[in-house]
């Protein structure tokens, strides 16, 4: 079980939304570099970012960010949102990602994912993000008709790297994760699951972990201080040992 502390930029600044709502922003530092060595300075081991401005239009926005991160630090870092052309799937590598988060592609080109994943095999993770079970897509302003089951099914073959399920509803709420969906996820394919949305305590870790899912991610959560980075690092262990 892997704790992902999440780093989201937009702007340049670390920022958290809530239930994904670009209007509801908390900004918590301008210096994302910083905030990536205080967690690893913390203990974690791998880090996960997100662009909100790429997820939301496609563009690069926090390119010079993440290059900042990704020097900073020396944990395995991932990163979502914008990752929709081979080209930004080879310059974002290129720094030094461990890999790479695609969403709203994956689903809108099933296709293109898949030759993707076989041009950088195990350096692509499929991103799911629903909302009461359907996808949604491009920075969750849009949701689909497609399953959040049925899409990772589809496609979370084995050159996938893992899949990203992040519950909307819970995203940035400290309302505690969906964990029967989350382990309903896990239980429908091969690859490794990590959990995102709503991880507010402790428990909230040792429920993951003893329902087999691979790692969870954790933003607001670590910010507001409702969880320290020590305490789910600490649940992780309690559960698996």
């Amino acid at each position: 079980m892997q704790i992902w502390p999440a780093i989201d930029l937009r702007g340049g600044k670390c920022v958290r939304l809530a239930q994904g709502d670009y209007a509801r922003e908390t900004v918590y530092g301008d210096d994302p570099a910083g905030m990536a060595r205080q967690w690893v300075g913390q203990g974690a081991r791998c880090l996960h970012l997100v662009d909100l401005d790429g997820a939301r239009d496609g563009s690069r926005a926090n390119f010079e960010a993440v290059r900042q991160i990704v020097t900073a630090v020396d944990v395995p870092c991932e990163l979502g949102g914008g990752i929709r052309d081979e080209q930004t799937i080879a310059d974002y590598l290129q720094l030094g990602l461990a890999r790479l988060v695609v969403g709203t592609r994956a689903l809108k080109d099933p296709a293109w994912f898949r030759t993707m994943c076989a041009r950088f095999p195990r350096q692509l993770a499929l991103g799911i993000d629903a909302k009461n079970g359907l996808v949604a897509t491009d920075g969750w302003l849009e949701t689909s008709a497609t399953s959040a089951l049925e899409l990772a099914r589809q496609l979370a073959d084995e050159n996938v790297a893992a899949l990203i399920y992040t519950d909307i509803a819970k995203d940035g709420m400290l309302a505690g994760p969906n964990v029967p969906a989350m382990t309903e996820m896990k239980r429908a394919v091969a690859v490794p699951v990590i959990a995102s949305g709503g991880v507010t305590t402790a428990a909230d870790v040792l429920a993951l972990t003893r329902a087999g899912l691979d790692g969870c991610i954790i933003g607001r959560a670590l910010y507001e201080g409702t969880l320290t980075l020590a305490d789910a690092l600490a649940a992780v262990e309690e559960a698996t040992t």
